[in-house]
């Protein structure tokens, strides 16, 4: 038996289980609850190896990149195409709100919404730094756990020979992470299983009736932004089939679809962007973390835009064009500025409400439905950090090349 499942494909198995999954919580309703418990073990068992994985493996990449003029060329390189893709991700975010027909009367029902505190920027900039690197361990404040990672790794390839040691152990350690992690990804089928047995039942498709309009103007986006940009990105810059690099990426997909949770996802988008997208351990233990942590084109991007057009729609304001590009450049900054923060979705749209002058007491009327737009949101996120990592991969030669993923001359 055992032999016959690990004979069909991991994203063929996650697939099956999602659907799997979504029929049990329509069959079952309400008692599909029950089956959350599967998806919740999942969740603590892959969150469990994000904090030692990005300490372990992000001391390993700085450390085998010790030239660090590339070091810096990287992280211009990635940081500006994680805010040219937010960017896009805003305008196509506004393009669609504006194009939807949402309807005369929206007969909808605010919920509760709980007021979320904007941190200032001095707050967020010093809030980088851990007072008690323990601590932040401890936490998992995963900010801090990078810039603590970095400077240790910095200061490995500082004083030279001397760090030898340690760089072994910390080699040791990021290895030891990888085996554990393919070990826990087995279990994935049936975590996907639990999660959307769990939303399905819960929430129930009658429920969603009233936003539907609203969920399917994010969820279109978001297939427009991951199919069109992504693909496009990774097709004319990235050496790699189209159809291939989609297929690789479902698999992060499904998982960060069914957790919402980008920071869960990083050992599935780890192992996803070095077996099948065959970019290099060093810059993929770079760019993964930093991509869960900033590169939010769905939550701060395409959500924001849409979002502030429909409340703007519910309370009856017009927008104008200075408020259309109001949006697009607060979402795309507060993308990175929010970086971090509980609920960083909903403080994004707060920021971008605020800056127009919409009402922030809107965001109650979207409240019941943010898991089901925030699965998708993830999703973007995701598929968003895993294409950076094959462009600039690609782009500064930190590929290990497969014939089964690169784009031949006929192909082009």
């Amino acid at each position: 038996m055992l032999k016959f499942w690990f004979a069909i494909p991991f994203w063929q198995r996650v697939l099956g289980a999602l659907l799997l999954g979504v029929t049990a919580g329509v069959v079952l309703g309400e008692q599909a609850t029950a089956l959350k418990p599967l998806g919740t073990l999942f969740i603590n068992a892959i969150r469990m190896l994000v904090v030692p994985l990005v300490f372990f493996s992000l001391i390993t990449s700085i450390t085998s990149l010790s030239d660090n003029h590339k070091m810096q060329r990287l992280a211009f390189k990635t940081v500006g195409l994680f805010l040219l893709t937010a960017f896009i991700a805003s305008l196509i975010g506004l393009t669609i709100g504006s194009l939807m027909n949402w309807g005369e009367s929206l007969q909808l029902v605010a919920t509760e919404v709980r007021e979320r505190n904007i941190p200032p920027v001095a707050d967020v900039l010093t809030g980088l730094i851990p007072t008690n690197p323990i601590a932040a361990l401890a936490e998992g404040n995963v900010l801090q756990i990078i810039l603590f990672a970095a400077l240790i790794g910095i200061a490995m390839n500082a004083i030279g020979e001397k760090a030898d040691p340690m760089k072994k152990v910390v080699q040791s350690g990021a290895d030891i992470m990888y085996q554990i992690t393919r070990m826990v990804l087995e279990l994935t089928p049936i975590g996907v299983f639990g999660l959307m047995a769990w939303v399905v039942g819960s929430f129930g498709l009658a429920t969603l009736l009233p936003l539907a309009k609203f969920i399917g103007a994010i969820y279109l986006a978001c297939f427009i932004h991951i199919l069109v940009v992504y693909g496009g990105l990774v097709k004319l810059f990235g050496n790699m089939r189209y159809r291939a690099f989609f297929k690789a990426v479902l698999p992060a997909q499904l998982v960060a679809y069914s957790s919402a949770s980008s920071y869960g996802t990083l050992p599935v988008t780890f192992k996803v962007a070095t077996e099948d997208l065959k970019v290099s351990k060093s810059y993929a233990s770079f760019v993964l973390p930093l991509g869960a942590t900033i590169n939010m084109d769905g939550c701060g991007g395409i959500f924001p835009a849409i979002a502030a057009i429909f409340i703007a729609h519910i309370y009856g304001i017009p927008l104008d064009t200075l408020d259309y590009l109001l949006i697009a450049g607060t979402a795309t900054i507060a993308s990175v500025g929010t970086a971090g923060v509980p609920g960083t979705a909903m403080v994004m749209l707060t920021v971008t409400l605020s800056v127009v002058g919409l009402p922030i007491e809107g965001i109650a009327f979207i409240a019941a439905v943010d898991r089901i737009v925030d699965m998708m949101r993830t999703a973007t996120n995701v598929t968003g950090d895993l294409m950076v990592a094959r462009v600039i991969g690609n782009q500064e030669h930190m590929l290990e090349h497969s014939p089964e993923t690169t784009l031949s001359n006929a192909a082009r």
